[in-house]
């Protein structure tokens, strides 16, 4: 969340706390909604650029929808579209994606459009990136600047906070993930007020936006894998090594990030990095094949339909090479985020478990690799937890986590986040 966060619920007079907060309730609602319709837009407008471009297109040309050829003049060609906007619309389509996570920016309104279309032209065109920084971001910008011009007395910080929760919320179709986020962010602040009091209208705005996205969009992250039943000793080992093992992956990138990201900024000129960041996602694309390609939401279900359909090294090869593509899409421009392509990581490598020790469950397997990757990928330990549990719904699955985080806990504290500061060293 963003540095202001402590300041960004509204705070609460002991006289009368109950009538402060009923006022931040609408505000609350509206920006809940209107967030998650943003998201939506953007989603569904991909979508239909997606199908255009890797399904009409290719079959009235006779080419095939995922050959070698098709992927790289799509990759190639994306990189030239989002170079374009960076380059010649207002606002350069914000700040370099490297040096932004969830914690979003408040940008100027002439910045968001370029933005809106960057990351649309960037979830169409097929780099490995979701959609969650950029989303936040625009949400941010456009709830500070409405909020302030209808509600001048509320506090600045109060948009941004409702902005970003709401769109957790709509993200994942369900306020929990927003109020844990909110809740590790105003740990160890000092915030006025209960925690609940700093938690109303935020949630009520994830809430707002969850509800607004099941209802319209019908999301869901249940892989559908076979529930684990009563859990054992073998268990609890395979759920130790496969967390650990997922943040030691994560952690390759997250070390390798300011290099890779500072040899494309020696090209100086996004219509030089976009289009070669293009190139080298083809490239990769051709090792590891269609399903590395977009965020990986859509294709992590591909993967848990036939859980042995992929022999270890299969899988395997997809996580590393998801896991470069990620790597490469973040550093050479491309508006994204990078929590939908770690999912993915973590569910090939959780497959990859399976297919080498058949004793590990597969939904325990997939569950604690994406808990481990996500641990190392984004330093979000709530997070990293709810989103590794709804992937299998299955409860005695939760208790394994908890335990598998702390080792993978260890390995990646202290260590720099796949962030940079604006001058290329990392965040810690």
């Amino acid at each position: 969340m963003a540095q202001d966060s402590a300041q960004q619920a509204p705070s609460t007079a002991p006289a009368a706390p109950a009538r402060v907060l009923l006022r931040s309730l609408l505000p609350a609602l509206v920006v809940g909604v209107t967030a998650s319709l943003i998201f939506i837009g953007v989603s569904a407008a991909a979508e239909q650029l997606q199908h255009v471009l890797w399904t009409d297109l290719p079959d009235a040309l006779g080419v095939g929808r995922y050959s070698v050829l098709w992927m790289s003049v799509m990759l190639v060609a994306t990189g030239v579209a989002v170079g374009l906007v960076v380059w010649r619309i207002p606002g350069h389509a914000g700040p370099d994606p490297a040096t932004t996570g969830l914690d979003a920016p408040v940008l100027p309104p002439v910045v968001l459009p370029g933005l809106l279309l960057a990351t649309a032209l960037m979830l169409a065109g097929g780099p490995s990136l979701g959609p969650e920084n950029p989303i936040i971001a625009v949400n941010v910008g456009l709830a500070v600047w409405l909020g302030t011009r209808v509600l001048p007395h509320a506090p600045t910080g109060l948009w941004g906070a409702l902005a970003e929760a709401a769109t957790i919320g709509a993200l994942f179709g369900t306020p929990v993930a927003a109020a844990l986020v909110i809740s590790e962010a105003l740990a160890g602040r000092q915030v006025q007020g209960l925690l609940w009091d700093n938690l109303f209208a935020p949630l009520a705005a994830a809430a707002a936006g969850a509800i607004t996205t099941t209802l319209v969009a019908h999301p869901s992250f249940d892989l559908h894998l076979p529930p684990l039943g009563r859990p054992d000793w073998a268990d609890l080992l395979a759920a130790l090594v496969v967390a650990s093992a997922g943040a030691l992956l994560g952690l390759c990138a997250v070390y390798l990030f300011p290099y890779v990201h500072g040899a494309f900024g020696r090209l100086r000129h996004p219509m030089l990095a976009l289009p070669a960041g293009g190139a080298v996602l083809a490239l990769l694309a051709a090792v590891g094949g269609h399903l590395t390609l977009f965020k990986g939401l859509d294709q992590i279900g591909e993967l848990a339909r036939d859980p042995e359909g992929w022999s270890a090294g299969g899988f395997a090869t997809m996580a590393v090479v998801k896991l470069a593509a990620m790597l490469v899409a973040a550093s050479c421009g491309f508006r994204g985020g990078r929590i939908f392509p770690s999912v993915f990581v973590g569910t090939a490598l959780g497959l990859c478990a399976h297919a080498l020790v058949p004793a590990v469950h597969p939904a325990l397997g997939v569950a604690t690799a994406v808990l481990g990757v996500l641990l190392a990928v984004t330093r979000q330990g709530w997070v990293s937890l709810f989103t590794a549990a709804v992937l299998v719904s299955s409860p005695t699955v939760l208790a394994l986590l908890c335990i598998a985080s702390l080792p993978a806990w260890l390995l990646v504290t202290g260590r720099p986040q796949m962030q940079l500061r604006p001058d290329g060293t990392p965040v810690r």
